[in-house]
């Protein structure tokens, strides 16, 4: 029989894209045709998709780790990079998607719903689509991107029509098993199930599911038991119904005490739930009694002492037996009127809208900002385009770093460097965290096609074309007339010893 896993821990990530290729195109009396390097293959996603097939987590409880494959590396001839193929991952239908700080990320209902957990990432461009009326023959590519990894918490909420609420050994279980098809381990434990069952219910033409919702016992809302752990199986039903045990022998157990009990676990959990799609409040939904165990006479005599006070309280009861069947048709016709009314007054579902953010006109798409640790000043810029644009970047390759520093200048990024204060040698990170890349900022004083005139794979401006000073030119002559003066004194000496002599 397979486990029921509700909750998980799912590390994803995508796949990285394929790296670009800087290949020059060579044929017999056309040693240099043009660039010819293919692009990169972008990286596959892992995309979450509702399925009703599946029932549990119980897959990504035992395999929690999950990549997406990669995109491979373009080639010359204009041979583009495979698209690496997107994971996709089926989850049962109600599957909440968080954050490991508990930000709901998405909740996922109805079948084909999606949700991209990491994405891929984007295969690095070929020289062939760099190249330019002024640059016509670049001698680097960029590089693919790393995809996205991100750890997420997968919460599984049953949606079911009505849901079982009671205390341990009520005959919750027992009561799904009377009404359907399922058959869960039923026996006298003295403690609660440990996982939640599910039950189709045909009542004539109306068909719903039960759940039973395991794990309330007096605290429960606090986490005592297993009750969060369950109690989210709740949210989603339609009605509640109390299954009380008329046949207890604890002491201190009556009905009318555990309907109190469980009324007061269930409104101080309500309290704690954001309620979303139009739902109706948790403590505002349909309520029943069922009297469980009338099959023993001392439970008989109980139920029909506690049903006028249960009654007067506007509550709808019904007696019955899961061992003999007693009561159950009565039962399960009223249920599925209440859920057939439920599921009319329930809202039309409305058409996903699309919304455009459009940006502004003077966003510049990054920011710049002066940072302070300690004695540390250095200058930060954050923005989606600078951080892709060091993360494709190639620092190996000079004609690539000079590539980098000229998508830089247009951005704008050396204009709002100024702005804040930078002067030439401060220091500059662009990003966040390892992958940030540090450099000594030195303002760009001309970029253009003037400074492609040097072989392929390098740039002008990183070479040292710096003229010496004065003062370097005056140590350069002393310390020449300085060696040659020691020159002149040691052929001298060797001249007086003897060593060496005119003919």
């Amino acid at each position: 029989m397979a486990a029921f896993v509700d909750r998980v821990v799912l590390h994803a990530s995508g796949g990285d894209g394929g790296h670009g290729c800087a290949s020059i195109h060579r044929e017999k009396f056309k040693p240099l045709a043009g660039p010819d390097g293919g692009n990169g293959g972008n990286g596959g996603s892992v995309i979450l998709v509702v399925d009703p097939q599946v029932t549990t987590l119980l897959d990504y409880h035992h395999a929690p780790h999950r990549h997406a494959p990669s995109g491979t590396q373009g080639m010359g001839d204009h041979r583009q990079g495979s698209t690496g193929q997107d994971l996709v991952l089926p989850v049962p239908d109600g599957t909440v998607v968080k954050s490991t700080d508990g930000e709901v990320l998405a909740d996922l209902v109805g079948a084909g719903a999606t949700f991209v957990v990491a994405e891929g990432g984007h295969g690095g461009l070929g020289n062939a689509a760099l190249s330019s009326p002024r640059r016509k023959a670049p001698g680097f590519a960029l590089l693919g991107e790393p995809g996205d990894a991100r750890d997420v918490v997968l919460e599984l909420k049953t949606i079911a029509d009505v849901a079982l609420v009671g205390f341990p050994s009520a005959g919750k279980s027992s009561l799904v098993a009377a009404m359907s098809a399922a058959r869960p381990k039923i026996a006298d434990y003295p403690f609660t199930t440990l996982v939640p069952n599910l039950g189709v219910v045909q009542a004539g033409d109306a068909r719903y599911t039960v759940a039973d919702v395991p794990g309330l016992i007096p605290g429960a809302s606090e986490g005592k038991g297993l009750g969060l752990e369950f109690l989210r199986h709740v949210e989603r039903c339609a009605v509640l119904v109390h299954v009380l045990d008329c046949a207890t022998l604890e002491p201190g157990r009556d009905p009318l005490t555990d309907l109190d009990v469980i009324e007061a676990e269930l409104a101080a959990y309500a309290g704690d739930i954001g309620i979303e799609g139009g739902r109706v409040p948790l403590t505002e939904r349909p309520r029943m009694v069922v009297l469980n165990k009338i099959d023993v006479p001392e439970a008989r005599e109980l139920a029909d002492l506690v049903r006028p006070d249960l009654e007067a309280r506007g509550l709808r009861v019904f007696e019955i037996s899961t061992a003999s069947h007693e009561g159950l048709r009565p039962l399960t016709f009223a249920l599925a009127e209440v859920v057939g009314q439920a599921r009319r007054d329930a809202p039309a579902p409305e058409a996903t809208r699309v919304v455009l953010r459009p940006k502004a006109v003077d966003e510049a798409g990054f920011t710049v900002a002066r940072r302070q640790d300690g004695d540390h000043e250095y200058f930060q810029v954050r923005g989606s385009k600078p951080e892709r644009w060091v993360r494709q970047t190639d620092f190996a390759n000079d004609e690539a770093v000079g590539y980098l520093a000229d998508r830089l200048a247009r951005l704008g990024v050396e204009e709002k460097l100024l702005k804040a204060g930078a002067v030439a040698g401060a220091e500059v990170v662009i990003g966040d965290g390892p992958s940030a890349v540090v450099f000594d900022w030195e303002p760009t004083l001309m970029t253009g096609s003037e400074l492609l005139g040097g072989p392929r794979g390098s740039d002008q401006r990183l070479e040292d074309h710096s003229r010496p000073t004065r003062g370097q030119k005056r140590q350069e002559y002393k310390e020449r007339m300085d060696a040659k003066a020691e020159a002149r004194a040691e052929l001298w000496t060797e001249r007086e010893a003897g060593l060496w002599r005119e003919d």
